[in-house]
């Protein structure tokens, strides 16, 4: 499966999880040495976020739209949606896994996302053939998820607009991480 971040979003420096906000899709050379690194896929599945469909549609222009999935929407952070990330209320000392599980008044848990969307994850792996996924931060981590186990270890990723995070399996419920990160201008430290 192969997992791509969409392209950054122009978000005036808030936070937009469930926001419908464009992405800045105007780095070319990135998105040609991206579609390079990805190759052929037998189809594409995207969050039906804006900043998601319009990266699809950069990275393989000449393809028809690709299928939209809801639950591949990025975490709902409720009433933090569209606050500066410098004004995000400090949640104090917590553990991984106390995070995962910590919801934003009127919204969702990173441990809520992981519920909704490794199951659409899983029933693409179960189509067979060489999967795209263009989606969210926040659902890519949640699909690493099916590689470390918890959702407190899948926040220990970062992962950059533009990436590649790669995951295989053979049997649909051990998964490997074959990358995660890469970006045009290789793994960002």
């Amino acid at each position: 499966m192969l997992l791509i971040r969409h392209a950054p979003s122009l978000t005036d420096g808030r936070l937009a999880g469930r926001s419908d906000v464009p992405a800045d899709c105007s780095d070319l050379n990135a998105l040609a040495t991206l579609r390079a690194a990805i190759g052929q896929a037998d189809y594409c599945v995207t969050s039906p976020a804006l900043r998601c469909v319009q990266t699809a549609a950069a990275l393989w222009p000449d393809q028809p739209a690709p299928e939209t999935d809801e639950r591949l929407w990025e975490q709902d952070f409720g009433d933090w949606e569209g606050l500066a990330y410098a004004n995000l209320p400090d949640l104090g000392p917590l553990t991984l896994e106390a995070l995962a599980a910590r919801r934003p008044p009127g919204g969702e848990s990173f441990a809520d996302l992981c519920l909704r969307s490794v199951p659409a994850l899983q029933a693409l792996t179960a189509r067979g053939g060489r999967i795209a996924v263009v989606a969210h931060a926040g659902t890519l981590r949640a699909a690493l998820t099916m590689a470390v186990g918890t959702p407190g270890a899948a926040l220990r990723f970062q992962l950059a607009p533009l990436s590649l995070t790669r995951l295989r399996t053979s049997n649909g419920t051990d998964w490997s991480i074959g990358a995660v990160n890469w970006t045009a201008a290789g793994v960002i430290e």
